[in-house]
């Protein structure tokens, strides 16, 4: 077997990867299958002889992903911007000895680099939909000023870029860069554009990047579902952007997590290539909203507001620690929020050029309607039991 630094050698030799097929590839997923080369009994309590370093680990997609690490036995490299507490959650995914945390600062390349270390792969999952702010001190009446400590466009733009220059000086065999189905350079959303150019830079320093473009994600902890019902919570009347005609097509998160941890059973088959991850329906925002209050039984004013109306609330919203609402994500809502392709054209695509789907992985979409119960339940008044006789 080559050595991790000539195999990385003598990939970066060749103009363009090599163009594999699914017939050439291991059955996926080889997740409780016991490795060639694998210590122990396979999965979990095993050594996989994997080591993965990722980035953006805490946030939504993150956790799912990271589940699945551990699930495989994989060597996991977690960085973290805050304390202990922000990653706890994510011990319970490994073995004792299985992962390892590390603090790290996006605008300190070398301690990216201290957490990139050996690693095999490295997965970027860092993404910002709003700019995050602090206040300062002027000299000047109020005293007070509010200033952009991390932007859109640097968690979106700079953060990747770095992390795909740091792989190719370090020769890190795979990238995994996870964007967006909206990244669009015409998008009037700064977020989408910025996904696109963060895309762009990742391919400019590291070619033979893996591309995984999710649509809006669903799933226990997301800000699509979740969105409707806690406006429904906190006020009598919940936006419908341009009367809710735009449209998204959403994915569970975990089967996005699933899609990307094949990918990493079988990574050279996927270098330089993208892989799109969407659900096997869309729908409007107004009938998602009628579809949550269906399961919630909340019974808001559903009111159809002009998205430049919309940002006079956005524009206080957004200064809330974890916006709601910004005059950003009012842009991205005015838009549809889709795969780029029908399932008809990915399947008619020619192989050169072919754009993976999660099918394409053995990763079936999930209809949102068989998951989106176990989470908004909890919205009911007095909970689900209370539809059921002999609970009171």
């Amino acid at each position: 077997m080559l050595s991790t630094a000539l195999r990385s050698t003598t990939r970066r030799t060749l103009a363009t990867p090599p163009i594999r097929t699914l017939s050439s590839a291991p059955v996926l997923p080889r997740i409780t299958e016991r490795r060639p080369n694998e210590t122990g009994r396979g999965g979990r309590a095993s050594d996989a002889g994997v080591k993965v370093c990722v980035f953006g680990a805490t946030g939504f997609l993150g956790r799912y992903v990271t589940s699945g690490l551990g699930t495989n036995g994989v060597l996991t490299y977690i960085g973290s911007r805050g304390d202990e507490f922000a990653y706890r959650h994510l011990r319970p995914h490994f073995e004792l000895g299985r992962a390892k945390f590390q603090f790290y600062s996006s605008r300190d390349r070398q301690s990216m680099a201290d957490l990139i270390a050996d690693a095999d792969f490295v997965i970027n999952l860092i993404g910002k939909y709003y700019d995050t702010k602090k206040l300062e001190d002027t000299n000047k009446f109020p005293y007070l000023n509010y200033t952009v400590s991390t932007s859109i466009h640097e968690a979106n733009v700079v953060v990747p870029r770095t992390i795909a220059e740091l792989c190719t000086e370090m020769q890190v065999d795979n990238l995994i860069h996870v964007s967006s189905a909206a990244a669009n350079p015409e998008s009037s959303s700064e977020w989408a554009r910025t996904k696109y150019e963060g895309e762009q830079e990742v391919l400019k320093a590291y070619p033979w990047a893996t591309i995984v473009r999710p649509t809006q994600m669903f799933g226990h902890e997301d800000k699509l579902l979740n969105w409707f019902a806690n406006m429904a919570d906190r006020f009598p009347v919940v936006p419908l952007i341009d009367g809710g005609h735009a449209l998204t097509q959403p994915v569970w998160v975990d089967d996005v997590a699933k899609t990307i941890n094949r990918i990493i059973d079988d990574p050279e088959m996927f270098e330089g290539r993208r892989v799109d991850c969407f659900g096997p329906q869309d729908y409007s925002y107004a009938e998602l909203a009628r579809f949550v209050y269906d399961i919630t039984g909340q019974e808001p004013t559903l009111s159809e507001v002009p998205s430049e109306v919309a940002k006079y609330a956005a524009n206080v919203l957004q200064y809330e620690g974890n916006p709601m609402m910004t005059p950003d994500l009012i842009n991205l809502w005015s838009e549809d929020y889709l795969a780029e392709m029908t399932a008809e054209e990915y399947e008619s695509q020619p192989k050169k050029d072919k754009v993976f789907t999660m099918k394409d992985l053995g990763v079936e979409s999930t209809p949102i309607e068989k998951v989106a119960f176990r989470y908004l339940h909890r919205f009911r008044k007095g909970g689900h039991f209370i539809l059921a006789e002999g609970y009171h």
